[in-house]
């Protein structure tokens, strides 16, 4: 009887080790297994500071923009779903959302620095940008001088902001956590220019109210950012994807719909 009793456990087990093995050779494709160590499997997580548009907006309950659009069609190319949430860029930029586990993907129009390397891996580069002043249509500000003793508005913890403080030591900047405040505070008078990526600015002309006073080449360029340990996978993977896309023409497609006039 305990002899039986005995057999019967042992095939028990063996069936479940069985079982457990069948299960384990079917997720060869999971994200677990991949060695991409997701946040949520089979879903790639992005986290971004909405809205910048044209990189990251929201448009009839949807995330879309250059970052959005182009991210989501690495995921796709990953065979992955996306999930979008929207973050303060500082905690974005300082690492310290990712290093949470809160996402696996920073999309922000991040520009690669030496200091965010510290604390983040980067993609290849995505995206080459410009800085630019943003003023109301008959400013007197034309340079970047002209804007000593003015007040200057710009995103907390962008490179335009660290742009401004070096360049223009005796303007008055003040700082916003996006430019859903920052672009308001000009329109409405509390400050008398904005500096900021180009293409960001450059939306905010088209009615004709504002105009770009000037434009500064800063060798900057933006990347997907990921965790700074453990994510040397995942940043294989969208390089790679970024290089197909940019292969089959979907890149040039994507970047001529949000900034070919």
């Amino acid at each position: 009887m305990l002899y039986k009793a005995r057999s019967s456990v042992l095939a028990a087990a063996a069936l479940s080790a069985l079982v457990l093995s069948a299960c384990g050779g079917g997720s060869d494709d999971s994200a677990s297994d991949s060695g991409l160590n997701l946040v949520s499997e089979g879903t790639l997580t992005i986290c971004s500071d909405i809205p910048y548009p044209p990189f990251e907006y929201e448009e009839n309950g949807e995330y879309v923009g250059f970052d959005m659009d182009l991210i989501k069609e690495i995921a796709s190319g990953m065979g992955l779903e996306t999930s979008i949430q929207d973050v303060g860029f500082d905690g974005l930029q300082g690492g310290t959302v990712l290093a949470a586990g809160q996402c696996d993907v920073g999309a922000s129009a991040m520009t690669i620095t030496e200091e965010r390397q510290k604390n983040l891996a980067f993609s290849d580069p995505y995206y080459d940008s410009l800085q630019s002043i943003l003023v109301p249509e008959g400013s007197d500000i034309s340079s970047i001088e002209d804007l000593a003793g003015k007040n200057v508005g710009v995103q907390q913890g962008t490179t335009g902001e660290a742009y401004a403080r070096e360049n223009a030591p005796d303007a008055e900047i003040i700082s916003y956590p996006s430019d859903a405040e920052l672009f308001p505070a000009l329109q409405s008078g509390r400050v008398d220019a904005v500096l900021q990526d180009l293409p960001v600015n450059l939306g905010h002309t088209q009615e004709g109210a504002f105009t770009i006073a000037a434009k500064f080449e800063t060798d900057e360029s933006y990347g997907f950012a990921m965790k700074k340990q453990g994510s040397e996978a995942l940043v294989t993977a969208i390089n790679e994807q970024l290089d197909a896309l940019r292969e089959n023409g979907k890149y040039q497609e994507i970047y001529d719909k949000y900034f070919t006039e």
